[in-house]
């Protein structure tokens, strides 16, 4: 059986994300009540919904080149119109992450914003 190598990538990042969780629960198991309290951990606690949802962002983002009859500012920049939308929706994304501290909201005003940034770029014309 010959698997493609795009299900091989899938299969290998189902697995370490599933790697990744589990050693995530299991380490406030392990260690020490005393580490779990140290004001670094405690700091990174607190960043890492945001720092996650910023990675998962960005490494979702088209860095594609422009359509064939692109306008003249796409050409200028080399973005497409998806990439616009993206880098748009994640900055309103992370002032409402700092604005409200709620991961769902923010996640949800990301998905609003991406949407309603690719038809506002649809209808003035940007290709």
């Amino acid at each position: 059986m010959n698997t493609p190598p795009d299900n091989v990538y899938l299969i290998a990042a189902t697995f370490a994300m599933a790697l990744v969780t589990l050693l995530t629960r299991l380490t406030p198991i392990i260690l020490p009540k005393r580490l779990l309290d140290a004001p670094l951990l405690l700091a990174v606690n607190k960043a890492l919904p945001l720092s996650v949802m910023t990675l998962l962002i960005l490494t979702s983002l088209h860095w594609q080149q422009p359509k064939a009859m692109p306008n003249a500012l796409s050409v200028s920049l080399g973005l497409s119109p998806l990439l616009v939308a993206e880098i748009l929706a994640l900055i309103v994304v992370l002032l409402s992450y700092h604005w409200k501290k709620q991961l769902l909201l923010s996640m949800l005003v990301g998905i609003a914003s991406l949407n309603g940034f690719l038809w506002v770029l649809n209808l003035i014309g940007f290709q």
